[in-house]
């Protein structure tokens, strides 16, 4: 069970970013074995100057498209899949809504399975 942040600059169409959400929630489907419907993100806008990125930073040329996705993962996968799950996402947002593999910007966040309760007061990963 991801939970998936998105930020981005203000200003993007509903459209784009629904098919942020969509192709990030697709691409953890079909790369890195999340069920059907389990879908948790949060999209957040941000201003100029509350979204602070360099441009350059590892020889990349950032424009105001520029999308951090952070993903709080149970650590249950290898390398490879985490690999797998990167490159799929920047497939898709290539394609849809047309963002630039320079800028995306992912992040895994790794915890216990223990770690997460999905309500009810219970930690329903390690019953």
């Amino acid at each position: 069970m991801p939970l998936v942040r998105l930020s981005l600059l203000r200003g993007k169409p509903r459209a784009y970013r629904d098919a942020i959400v969509d192709n990030v929630y697709q691409a953890m489907h079909e790369s890195f074995n999340v069920p059907k419907d389990d879908l948790f993100m949060i999209v957040s806008q941000h201003e100029p100057e509350d979204l602070i990125f360099d441009r350059h930073y590892m020889g990349m040329e950032r424009s105001d498209d520029f999308v951090v996705i952070q993903l709080s993962v149970s650590n249950t996968r290898n390398q490879a899949q985490k690999n797998a799950l990167f490159a799929r996402i920047v497939e898709r947002l290539q394609v849809n809504p047309g963002i630039r593999p320079d800028d995306v910007l992912i992040h895994l966040l790794e915890g216990d399975k223990g770690n997460w309760s999905f309500g009810r007061e219970l930690a329903q990963y390690v019953l």
